[in-house]
């Protein structure tokens, strides 16, 4: 299924503003964690507390859905296809272990938000809780810049399944073979960001980190 040249605007340009209000989004977090790190008054601390569970769960993560939809959505209904490129499937494991681990992440926001609307609560009580909460929104919005830059530079060509898709479809010819040079230290790169990613997402999920 192809769409109209009317329709592939039409998600492109609701792919990149839910994309952006992402990533705003996560900035956002990171300066107001940044804020409950420093601040000695409880006070203070419970305001930005509850400030990162609204933030969180009425802005990052439907924005974080709906890049994810429009993305398999794009992909879907333009040429561009889910495994014809290498570039396609690194953003979209990237943007699917981003959302596990945002949701896992949440729940972990929305606990601490609880805590901070009682009377006991005290800032000095989750001194590793809110370095955690400034790390995970520092690696979060790093990895969000990583995507836009595969989907802006599109650093690979396409997969072995592109390629025999593309020559099904054209149906004359010799075997089509991607000339493009390979930049292997962007590979590696990569390479090492997804494996990052991955630990730190099993680590939310094992409970390691954070006290889960």
């Amino acid at each position: 299924m192809t769409f109209s040249p009317f329709f592939r605007k039409l998600t492109l340009t609701t792919h990149i503003t839910f994309s952006i209000g992402w990533l705003g989004a996560v900035a956002a977090f990171l300066a107001i964690s940044i804020a409950g790190l420093i601040s000695q008054n409880a006070q203070m601390a419970q305001s930005l507390y509850l400030a990162l569970e609204l933030v969180g769960w009425y802005v990052i993560v439907p924005f974080c859905l709906a890049s994810l939809l429009t993305g398999l959505v794009e992909s879907l209904g333009t040429p561009w296809g889910f495994f014809r490129y290498y570039w396609i499937v690194v953003k979209l494991f990237l943007t699917i272990v981003a959302t596990v681990v945002l949701l896992v992440h949440m729940q972990l926001v929305s606990h601490v938000a609880n805590t901070a609307m009682l009377a006991t609560f005290r800032v000095a009580d989750y001194p590793s809780l809110r370095i955690h909460f400034v790390a995970d929104a520092g690696a979060a919005l790093l990895v969000l810049l990583v995507i836009t830059a595969i989907s802006v530079y599109k650093p690979w060509g396409r997969t072995q399944y592109g390629v025999n898709k593309e020559n099904e479809q054209r149906k004359t010819g010799p075997l089509c073979i991607s000339t493009t040079r390979k930049p292997w230290g962007l590979y590696v790169l990569i390479g090492l960001i997804c494996l990052a990613v991955l630990m730190f997402a099993i680590l939310h999920l094992t409970g390691v980190m954070g006290g889960h």
